[in-house]
């Protein structure tokens, strides 16, 4: 199993979606993400962005054509994003900072590039950063700042960037999280398939300082915890998933191996958290879904997952917080 080719710290990326606000504030909010195409007509296109304009091999495009089919023929990344902003935009109006929030992803549109620009058209001054990923690294949050920056540098916008690295200790992501499990567990438990193993994923990284993934197995870590802190005691593990193309050593252990030791030990329910991810996407639709799950079935596990947060509200004011936090003309 794999998840899509992996690129590298860079830049690319959006257009916003803008809200009541806009046009009435020189602040904003723009959601950044990694893009994923919108049809089956897109996949080649934006798996050559992915690569940085390098042709794909076209056995891997029919590869990821196939799994997007799979899917429903395209990512639902976009639309949850947008649904995600403009819940945000409303959460941050009824705290009091009316501002328009919109979405800018780095490698497929909306791109960032296209979202400062018309921010920046439409009076914005002072722009929160914000990234569909509550934990840092280097490959995802770095990236989607060095991409902004550079867009903001090459439009000659003047445009003050306000950063959230990352928002992973927010109680309120933690309790959002713990209510999928409790969610997941009692449907298992009425369906017959009581005490299911809880196994945690996120998406692996390629190891080594350039991804900083110390960083972001810290954040991982912390997150779980607090997750696991509201919750009955649970038989629980961490595994990662969706490892990329490229060669060298990955984060691990990785979901299949983890499956694999959970047989060997005798486990017939499983219960998988991929609260690595905010939004439903390719590597939980296709990854988990389909491809674990089948492994699943081969070994006589029943395997169910947990709904993505998507907009749910404790996820919306978990992002509310953030914003917040560093938003310009914050009381200190």
């Amino acid at each position: 199993m794999g998840a899509l080719p992996t690129a590298a710290p860079g830049t690319r990326g959006p257009l916003p979606s803008g809200g009541a606000a806009a046009g009435r504030s020189t602040s904003a909010v723009l959601l950044m993400a990694l893009g994923a195409p919108t049809s089956l007509d897109e996949v080649e296109p934006f798996l050559r962005d992915l690569r940085g304009g390098r042709p794909t091999p076209p056995e891997l495009i029919e590869e990821f054509r196939e799994r997007y089919r799979r899917i429903g023929g395209a990512s639902p990344l976009l639309e949850v994003s947008r649904s995600q902003a403009a819940a945000l935009e409303r959460r941050l109006a009824d705290r009091g900072w009316p501002v328009p929030c919109t979405v800018g992803m780095r490698h497929w549109a909306p791109r960032i590039d296209a979202a400062v620009r018309e921010l920046s058209a439409a009076g914005v001054r002072d722009l929160v950063a914000l990234s569909l990923t509550p934990y840092y690294s280097n490959w995802s949050v770095g990236g989607y700042l060095d991409a902004l920056r550079a867009a903001v540098s090459a439009s000659g916008a003047s445009l003050r960037i306000h950063p959230v690295r990352s928002w992973h200790r927010s109680p309120s992501l933690a309790e959002a999280f713990a209510a999928r499990v409790r969610e997941g567990r009692s449907a298992l438990a009425a369906s017959g398939a009581a005490d299911p193993y809880v196994l945690f994923t996120a998406h692996s990284l390629p190891e080594g300082p350039e991804s900083d993934t110390e960083t972001y197995v810290r954040h991982l870590d912390e997150a779980r915890a607090a997750i696991l802190g509201r919750l009955p005691p649970v038989r629980s593990a961490m595994a990662y998933q969706s490892v990329g193309r490229r060669g060298g050593s990955w984060l691990g252990p990785s979901m299949e191996a983890r499956l694999d030791e959970l047989t060997h030990a005798g486990e017939r329910s499983v219960l998988v958290v991929p609260y690595g991810f905010v939004s439903d996407n390719l590597e939980i639709l296709y990854d988990i879904d389909i491809e674990l799950r089948a492994r699943a079935d081969e070994r006589g596990i029943r395997l169910e997952r947990t709904p993505s947060l998507n907009a749910d509200p404790g996820l919306v004011e978990a992002m509310a917080e953030a914003v917040l936090a560093v938003r310009p003309g914050r009381p200190d």
